[in-house]
């Protein structure tokens, strides 16, 4: 296999990830032909993939623009991937100019291409760090740099969370990221359910069975065990509901079904 001029050095591009199969649901092409073949074989069995990803990244930027509506104007994304048109950042500086943004993701062609997008941006930046260690995020010199955790600050989770198995205690990991974050500050999240999918269980199993195969297990949670995830924080109206439902700018009804498949929601910090 050859490797793209765009791929930095020690990637093994043999095995397929998550942020570079979300890359090709979304149109990208930062992605290898590994990252596209498991995506098609999930899609063979839930062919609305691409507008589950999108209706992720449509309730995003509705989320960014109600933090900032709110008064937030500093972000640490987590589980960020591989930037496209529409990023945090890109929303965030919209909605105010002196908004900050900090990227955080572990797959290394995540990281080498956000950190190219961002290359002389003073606003917003990028770190190698793993959501299951959150002292490494928190503790980083680079967030410490950009962000003041001594103000509210928005913690995306979106899209991520599906991916931590609850051997690694993603309750645990979550709550200490709360606690380093300052009184006001909201978690904006997105996660992965039976709930809501268009097909029966059993077919959506079969595409959780092609992350497992990848290594690279998808977890699907119930909307009460999503819930626990906002402990210590206030559910924002309307609370965790399916994306196209959260704060819509379009009629939900006007919605593919596959958007409606998992829960989003955001909680301000008491």
């Amino acid at each position: 296999m050859e490797r793209p001029a765009w791929a930095p050095p020690g990637i093994d591009i043999s095995m397929p990830s998550v942020s570079r199969i979300y890359d090709y649901y979304l149109g990208g092409s930062h992605n290898f032909e590994v990252d596209r073949e498991a995506a098609r074989k999930a899609m063979e069995f839930m062919p609305g993939l691409p507008k589950v990803m999108q209706a992720n990244r449509a309730f995003m930027r509705r989320a960014v623009r109600y933090a900032v509506a709110h008064g937030v104007t500093q972000f640490l994304d987590i589980g960020s991937g591989i930037p496209t048109f529409g990023n945090v950042h890109e929303v965030a500086r919209q909605a105010h100019d002196e908004a900050r943004v900090m990227y955080v993701d572990h797959d290394p062609v995540a990281v080498a291409h956000s950190e190219a997008v961002l290359d002389g941006c003073d606003h917003a930046g990028v770190i190698a760090a793993d959501l299951r260690k959150p002292q490494d995020i928190l503790g980083s010199p680079e967030v410490g740099a950009l962000l003041d955790l001594d103000r509210p600050t928005a913690l995306l989770l979106v899209a991520v969370l599906h991916f931590v198995e609850d051997a690694y205690d993603p309750c645990a990991a979550v709550a200490e990221l709360r606690d380093g974050l300052a009184p006001g500050s909201l978690i904006v999240l997105t996660h992965a359910s039976y709930e809501g999918i268009p097909v029966p269980p059993e077919q959506a199993g079969r595409t959780v069975g092609v992350y497992k195969d990848i290594r690279n297990p998808l977890i699907m949670r119930s909307r009460d065990e999503i819930a626990r995830f906002f402990e210590g924080y206030d559910m924002v109206e309307p609370g965790l509901v399916p994306m196209p439902h959260w704060r819509p700018d379009t009629a939900p009804e006007e919605e593919d079904p596959y958007s409606f498949s998992g829960f989003a929601g955001v909680g301000r910090k008491r």
